[in-house]
């Protein structure tokens, strides 16, 4: 019974069907992987994509964690022998967390507060005979009370007073009631905290030393500025309903029905409640509720950036020079063979302060001519530009009759050194020392950066914002899930991958990824994905889960080289019969593949959502969905931020985009930003309407300043 209202509460919230809902609920019981069900399951979600598939996921976790919560509050209550028939419905119906809590919060053990020191002196009754507003006076009344602790009438009624505020302060109306104002007023407020406002790390906050706007209006990046200047102790922030009075007169309004002593002790203790009690603990609501939401849109533009960058142009398997380029300590330079295998490496030393230029043009003369390098990357930190520059002059000069050059590449380097000194490149390049892992990185980038960044934290890859102030578990859940997404989605070589990427793959992990290439490395390359079976602890379930994203370039069955699962191979087999042809005359020949009429091979496991992405796939079998790479190159006249003039047209890539706009490198050592008002001639939603990371764009300059190392860009 639990599962049907849990199924009907998610339709209900995303706006799917229950059977869709319902199946993709039990798929993922199964221990189905979000990109199998997606790609693989359609027929029984009703082809729901992964967004939706991962929004049940989540909604399913979040309704369960209520469910959880719900039990304890009600085995809690029920020991307190407090549990009533209404009580239960209301707690049963509940599926609110704000709403759930509201309920248990009369119930709640709490600590030794000014009410329970009341209740403890005996209390009570007076502070009920108050809140009945009868009584025109309470002086005899208050006597029987005078007794104890209670050392005066005076204190007798504060007590009252105090037990009616706590009352006030954990009535449900008058909650929702200060909720409803703080939705419609609530004003964010940030003052600089006046001891830190010359110091030098204060500077870049100086937006906010005397901030003010509607929490509604209030976007994630501020927010999440202000909070992270108030952790560093810079900033002081409070969320406040723009009337007080207000607020306290709403209450009063609600709890006093009487012109006597009773209703004026009640107002009194109304004010208290809001200013002691509700209004502190709603503000502390609020900010938590707008954390989160903070957290949620950062964290999404995080992902959507991170996909953008994992499913980056791949060069493809070419041998590749890649570079690492500095000043003082020179260049470190490898070359890498069609594989990513690590052949040679030296450091090269062309620039100041060493000045070798002629020598180093020689060395990489000869390494290019040695290693047959197709294609050159280099890593776009300190001295990328002259290294560059360099590169292509020296290329000019020694191939200038070659009908074929290596072509010049500016890779990004972020996170190059966090791989560099990890595990896993530790484990890849036990004898080398991190700067020859670095460069290798920058190469294996530039050949496949999805094989290649999945190595690293996607936390260290440089393109979120705030990714240490957000929720923690939720960013890498989100992440690990856009890896996953990406990795399926892209496919992967069984022959080549290695264990990192493999373990992103639906079904696997990193065990399963470890056991693969060691089967690998001792009975050699897989010819069939049936091979599989064999690998120690890759059972019938996981094999099911990560065939149809496993591909097997040169395979005896076409099939293993394409994302047509291993189930539906006798349905393929059973179309090429039909056609009087094999199945690899299936997919050369278009003419064949017209003459299928789908519709004939549609059976109670298999629908059409299935067979037209099987005829998709046999058009262009394994197919990358990634685009082609391009070439690109910064404007010669700048080199540095001072070399800027506002009005300048420049070239430019996007490497970082926000809610707000989006950071472009212009060959200076400082990225710009595109705020999202210079995005387009017309109102956009959203930066991603108009721009893709490493997008190639044209900006103009606005402003520089210099003191802040801010410079300003527009694309209209």
């Amino acid at each position: 019974m639990q599962n049907n209202t849990i199924t009907k509460l998610i339709a209900q919230a995303l706006n799917l069907s229950e059977v869709s809902v319902g199946n993709t609920l039990a798929l993922l019981e199964e221990g189905c992987t979000i990109p199998f069900i997606s790609r693989y399951r359609k027929e029984r979600t009703g082809a729901l994509d992964e967004v939706q598939i991962a929004a049940i996921n989540d909604e399913n976790e979040r309704l369960r964690d209520i469910q959880k919560r719900k039990e304890t509050i009600v085995k809690t209550i029920t020991d307190l022998q407090k549990m009533t028939p209404e009580l239960q419905q209301r707690i049963d119906l509940c599926w609110d967390a704000t709403e759930l809590e509201d309920i248990y919060l009369p119930y709640k053990p709490r600590r030794r507060t000014r009410a329970q020191v009341a209740r403890e002196q005996g209390l009570e009754p007076l502070a009920q005979l108050i809140l009945m507003q009868r009584e025109n006076s309470l002086e005899s009344v208050v006597k029987r009370f005078v007794a104890g602790d209670v050392a005066s009438a005076a204190d007798a009624i504060k007590g009252a007073q105090d037990i009616i505020a706590e009352n006030i302060s954990e009535d449900e109306r008058s909650r929702q009631q200060l909720r409803g104002s703080y939705r419609r007023t609530a004003i964010i407020t940030s003052k600089v905290v006046k001891s830190k406002a010359d110091t030098d790390e204060a500077a870049k906050y100086s937006d906010y030393f005397d901030w003010h706007e509607p929490l509604k209006r209030c976007s994630s990046h501020r927010l999440l500025a202000m909070r992270r200047g108030e952790a560093e102790g810079i900033l002081r922030l409070s969320i406040d309903p723009v009337d007080d009075q207000e607020c306290i007169d709403r209450l009063q309004h609600q709890w006093v029905r009487s012109n006597n002593m009773c209703g004026r002790l009640i107002a009194e203790a109304a004010e208290d409640s809001y200013k002691r009690l509700l209004k502190p603990s709603i503000e502390t609501e609020f900010n938590n509720i707008s954390k989160e939401q903070a957290d949620d849109e950062a964290i999404s533009v995080f992902a959507e950036n991170l996909r953008q960058l994992l499913l980056g142009a791949p060069l493809g398997q070419k041998r590749v020079m890649g570079i690492d380029p500095g000043f003082r300590t020179g260049c470190k330079v490898v070359c890498l063979d069609a594989q990513g295998n690590l052949l040679h490496h030296e450091a090269i030393f062309p620039h100041p302060p060493v000045n070798r230029r002629m020598q180093a043009s020689v060395h990489v003369q000869q390494m290019i001519s040695q290693y047959h390098i197709e294609a050159i990357a280099i890593g776009n930190g300190t001295a990328s530009r002259e290294t560059r520059a360099f590169v292509e002059e020296t290329i000019k000069d020694a191939f200038k009759s070659a009908t074929v050059t290596p072509s010049v590449f500016v890779v990004s380097e972020d996170g190059a050194s966090v791989y560099s000194a990890s595990k896993v490149a530790r484990d890849e390049f036990p004898d080398e020392d991190v700067t020859v892992r670095g460069a290798v990185s920058i190469g294996r980038r530039l050949m496949d950066p999805l094989a290649e960044l999945v190595k690293i934290d996607p936390k260290s890859i440089g393109v979120g914002q705030y990714q240490h102030d957000v929720d923690q578990n939720k960013l890498k859940h989100q992440l690990d899930q856009t890896v996953e997404s990406c990795v399926n989605q892209v496919g992967v070589n069984l022959n080549t991958a290695s264990s990192h990427l493999l373990q992103y793959v639906s079904g696997l992990g990193p065990a399963l990824a470890k056991n693969i290439v060691d089967y690998r490395r001792e009975h050699g390359a897989f010819s069939s994905r049936s091979q599989l079976k064999k690998v120690p602890r890759l059972g019938p379930a996981a094999y099911q889960q990560c065939a149809g994203f496993l591909r097997i370039p040169g395979a005896k069955n076409p099939l293993d080289n394409s994302a047509v699962h291993p189930e539906c191979y006798t349905l393929v087999e059973q179309m090429a019969r039909d056609q009087r042809c094999s199945v690899k005359d299936l997919i050369d020949q278009k003419e064949l593949r017209t003459r299928i009429d789908i519709r004939k091979y549609v059976t109670a496991d298999v629908g059409l959502p299935t067979l037209t992405d099987i005829m998709n796939e046999l058009e262009k079998p394994g197919r990358d969905p990634r685009e082609q790479l391009e070439e690109f190159e910064f404007d010669s006249r700048v080199q540095t931020i001072d070399d800027l003039e506002e009005g300048m047209i420049l070239p430019g890539i996007v490497t970082n985009i926000t809610n707000f706009g989006a950071f472009v490198d212009i060959g200076v050592h400082q990225d710009g930003l595109v705020h999202i008002s210079q995005m387009a001639n017309r109102r956009i939603a959203h930066p991603t309407d108009v721009v893709k990371l490493h997008q190639h764009i044209t900006v103009r300059v606005l402003e520089v300043d210099r003191r802040r190392n801010r410079i300003s860009l527009s694309m209209k």
